[in-house]
């Protein structure tokens, strides 16, 4: 035993010996290494300054309320200064002020609620309420008043900015590889939605044929608000990705809101015009040629102004974009060319963002901080249209079935077109359910016509009001609803693959 001891030992003492060449220098590199982790992090605690803890002032979460408060009144210091009676109750800026705070509070209270187990509901809904909350509270009804042009003005930039967002989000690559499964998911069930609709209003609510495809339109579109984050979260855990689940659901939403506007555009003209239907359609093929052709002219300027050797060139391009964008809708609903805004918009982001590269992400980003602006506007401008004693209960009734039946159809639809695409029934049920979910252009759409129907049409009235109060129901039941669907049948019904684990297969088969 006591033999066997030392050649351990010795043996031990040998491998030791050997081993020590490689690891002195790995233990002088580890020790300098602590060294300078052990300085640095000596000379950060040092730099950092000691709060101490006390109430008085308040520290932490406390300070950052009352500090966004004082910002929030500043503003509208800054607005009463310059505006004066205008800021004060009963003035525009004032109700713009007032539904801007509520909304953002109403989003921000929403986030803080959270449910174990459940995904978080999307703050567009808190917005939305606020808006709802502040019309039917008598103190506030009575004082925020906003006029129809400021109203009107404000929805048609919002829908410049998403119509900017769906050109820029357009990506060339995943249209290319997924082509027709795309196209179909996009254009199918919207066009279903959308027909389905226009039957449904017109037997069960009276309504004329136009005024149906309008509606149609208007709640055929999916919220990409809602739809695009999930897809987001599920690529970056790797659920769906090996089928392409998420990139097909986010390049489809897109095509599908131009689709839907597009459609919407067409009805709004043929609507508020006064002539035969013939010349009508002729007139929105000339708003559709006009917009293509300067689309396309502005799309090939801004590749190339300003140019890549310039400074704050993201900055630029963005302020281009957007000035250019909004100009065009607005100004082609001043002029009477409704349809040719949206188009122009599409055509100029897509073909503009192809030669940007890397410098797109950029401007997205620089658009998303201006939709970030216009989105509690939007919403809280779309709950404060909708009056509690203005609504009558079978008209609620009659709103939510017929919304309710074009959302069947739109899911039935769904389902069928991606039978043929190579996805599992569980995906097929994922695909249909995940393309619900209403909010943006519905915000959007739905209130113009009921803007356009006081000013040109009062005896138009009834309809646009009935168009209204279904955007607004269906926003206030799929959104929600939706994002809670997709949240929870995610990670249920998708095949889950590690992203490390895709980037390693790929990486092989690129070396083989």
């Amino acid at each position: 035993m006591y033999t066997t001891e030392e050649k351990n030992e010795d043996l031990e003492d040998k491998s030791i010996q050997s081993s020590t060449t490689p690891q002195i220098l790995k233990d002088d590199n580890a020790s300098e290494h602590e060294e300078t982790k052990e300085n640095v992090f000596s000379e950060t605690e040092e730099a950092k300054p000691q709060v101490e803890k006390s109430f008085c002032p308040p520290q932490g979460t406390m300070n950052n309320i009352i500090t966004n408060g004082v910002f929030l009144f500043m503003i509208w210091c800054l607005t009463w200064s310059v505006s004066g009676h205008d800021s004060l109750p009963d003035g525009n800026l004032f109700g713009l002020l007032i539904i801007f705070y509520s909304a953002i509070i109403g989003g921000k209270l929403l986030e803080l609620i959270r449910i174990p187990s459940m995904p978080q509901l999307p703050p567009l809904f808190g917005m939305l309420l606020a808006g709802f909350t502040i019309r039917n509270i008598p103190f506030f009804s009575e004082h925020v008043h906003i006029s129809n042009t400021w109203s009107s003005t404000l929805r048609n930039t919002a829908l410049t900015v998403i119509l900017i967002r769906a050109g820029l989000g357009l990506d060339t690559e995943a249209l290319k590889h997924l082509k027709g499964v795309c196209l179909r998911l996009s254009m199918g069930p919207c066009l279903m939605e959308a027909c389905s609709a226009a039957v449904i209003s017109h037997f069960l609510m009276n309504f004329p044929w136009q005024w149906g495809f309008l509606l149609g339109f208007v709640v055929g579109a999916v919220s990409p608000a809602v739809v695009v984050p999930s897809m987001l979260f599920f690529q970056e855990n790797g659920y769906g990705v090996e089928k392409g689940i998420p990139t097909l659901l986010i390049a489809a939403s897109s095509l599908d809101d131009i689709l839907a506007i597009t459609g919407f555009n067409t009805c709004f003209s043929i609507v508020f015009s006064t002539g035969d239907i013939l010349s009508n359609i002729l007139a929105s093929f000339r708003d559709v040629i006009i917009g293509v052709l300067v689309g396309i002219f502005l799309g090939i300027f801004v590749r190339y102004f300003p140019s890549r050797n310039q400074t704050n060139v993201s900055l630029k391009r963005a302020f281009l974009v957007l000035s250019m964008c909004i100009s065009a809708v607005i100004g082609s609903h001043r002029v009477g060319i409704h349809a040719a805004g949206g188009l122009c918009t599409l055509l100029l982001t897509f073909i503009g963002g192809m030669s940007w590269y890397k410098e797109k992400i950029r401007v997205q980003k620089i658009i998303s901080f201006v939709w970030d602006i216009f989105q509690p506007l939007l919403f809280g401008l779309v709950g404060s249209e909708v009056s509690v004693t203005s609504l009558k209960t079978n008209a609620i009734g009659i709103c939510v079935a017929t919304m309710s039946l074009a959302l069947l159809v739109r899911i039935s639809v769904t389902f069928s077109l991606m039978s043929f695409a190579g996805f599992s029934f569980k995906e097929k049920i994922f695909i249909a359910l995940s393309w619900m979910p209403k909010a943006t252009v519905q915000a959007v759409l739905g209130p113009l016509a009921l803007e356009r129907a006081r000013i040109s049409a009062p005896h138009l009235e009834p309809y646009s009001k009935d168009v209204m109060t279904i955007a607004f129901l269906a926003i206030l039941i799929t959104a929600p609803n939706g994002a809670l669907i997709i949240g929870i049948l995610g990670p249920r019904l998708l095949t889950r693959h590690d992203p490390k684990e895709m980037k390693l297969e790929l990486t092989r088969l690129e070396l083989h």
